[in-house]
C-alpha cells in the first residue's frame, strides 16, 4: 500500500497515515511560475495499491488538477490499482441542469477522474447522492454521521431537555430523519427560499421546537446562510440551545462572520476540509474523520467489506 497526498489537506492525510500505522509516500507536488502543476513521485509504486488523498476543496480547480496529475503520474509508474480518496467532492452541487444551457459539472469531473486512470473512488457525504452513479467505477460513499453523533451525545450527556433534529431544507429530510432515529428525537423542517448564492431567507417551520434543543443537520456549509436563517427561525419559535451538525464546513470570512453573530451555539463539523478561519473556531468544533477513512482504506486494501462502516447504532443512512 502507498498513501500519497497533494497540497489540499496534508494534515488529514498524515492523520490517516497515522491511523493505519504507515507513512506518506515521498512525492513533490509544486507549481511552475506560470501556475502549472508539477508532480514527481520520489519512490517506487510499481504494482502497488495506491491511495491518493486529496479533497477538492477551495481552491477547487487547483486541487482537482493536482489530483488528476498525481493519478497520471502513478498510472504511468505502473501502479497496480489507484484509489482516489476525496473526503470532500467539489462540484457535487452541480449535479443536474437546473437552467437552460447549464452544464452538469459533477458528471464532467467524474469523467475526468476516470479518464485520468482512477480505478476506485472513496468519498464522504456527497451533496447529491446520485453523483455516485456518474462514475462507471466503484464508489465507496461514507458518512460522517457516526463521528458527529458521538460528539452530539457527549455534548448532551446529562441534559434532560428533549431535542428536535432539523432539516434546513426539504432536500435534507432523509439524512435528518436518520439522525433523529439514531438520537430518538423528533424531526422538523425549515422551508427556505434561496435569494442568491449567498443569501437565504427561511420561510416556515414544520415541526415542534419550543422548549427543546435543536440540532440542524446538513451536508455542507459555505457562507452559512442556510444554517443561520434556520437558526433564527428556530429561536423565534422558542428553541433552546441550537447546534448545527455539518459534514463539510467550507467556511470563508463571510461564513465565519455569520456564524459568530448567529443564534447557533455550536457548529460541529469534520476535518474533511482544512480548519475554518481562527475567527470562528470558538463556535466551531472540528472532529477528525481520519479514523473512519483509514479504516475504509485498510478494508479496501485487504478486500474486506466497506458497507459495514455505514451501519451504526440507531440506524444507517
Amino acid at each position: 500500500m502507498k498513501l500519497l497526498t497533494g497540497n489540499a489537506h496534508p494534515s488529514l492525510a498524515q492523520g490517516i497515515a497515522d491511523q493505519i500505522g504507515t507513512s506518506l509516500a515521498d512525492a513533490e507536488v509544486t507549481s511552475f511560475p506560470d501556475g502549472e502543476t508539477y508532480v514527481q513521485i520520489n519512490e517506487n509504486v510499481r504494482r502497488q495499491d495506491v491511495f491518493l488523498i486529496q479533497p477538492t476543496c477551495p481552491p477547487t480547480n487547483q486541487n482537482l488538477m493536482e489530483l488528476l496529475i498525481m493519478v497520471d503520474a502513478v498510472r504511468r509508474a505502473s501502479a497496480e490499482r489507484i484509489t482516489a480518496v476525496i473526503p470532500f467532492f467539489g462540484y457535487a452541487r452541480q449535479d443536474r441542469k437546473d437552467k437552460p444551457r447549464a452544464p452538469i459539472t459533477a458528471k464532467l469531473v467524474a469523467n475526468l477522474i476516470e479518464a485520468a486512470g482512477v480505478d476506485r473512488v472513496l468519498t464522504m457525504d456527497l451533496h447529491a447522492a446520485q453523483v455516485q452513479g456518474f462514475f462507471d467505477i466503484p464508489v465507496d460513499h461514507l458518512y460522517a454521521k457516526p463521528v458527529l453523533l458521538k460528539h452530539l451525545r457527549k455534548q448532551r450527556n446529562g441534559s434532560d431537555r428533549e431535542i428536535t433534529v432539523v432539516s434546513p431544507d426539504v432536500g435534507g429530510v432523509k439524512i435528518a430523519r436518520s439522525y433523529a432515529d439514531a438520537l430518538g428525537a423528533e424531526l422538523a423542517i425549515v422551508a427556505k427560499q434561496r435569494i442568491s448564492a449567498t443569501v437565504v431567507e427561511a420561510m416556515k417551520l414544520i415541526g415542534e421546537v419550543e422548549g427543546r434543543d435543536a440540532i440542524i443537520v446538513d451536508d455542507m456549509t459555505e457562507t452559512a446562510g442556510t444554517l443561520c436563517a434556520a437558526a433564527e427561525t428556530l429561536k423565534n419559535n422558542g428553541a433552546g440551545r441550537i447546534y448545527a451538525g455539518v459534514s463539510h464546513a467550507v467556511l470563508g470570512d463571510l461564513g465565519c462572520e455569520r456564524i459568530m453573530s448567529s443564534d447557533i451555539d455550536e457548529v460541529i463539523t469534520t476535518d474533511s476540509t482544512p480548519l475554518p478561519p481562527e475567527a470562528c473556531r470558538s463556535k466551531v468544533s472540528t472532529l477528525t474523520v481520519a479514523g473512519l477513512l483509514g479504516e475504509a482504506i485498510q478494508r479496501i486494501h485487504n478486500g474486506k467489506s466497506v458497507s459495514s462502516l455505514f451501519d451504526i447504532e440507531g440506524g444507517s443512512v
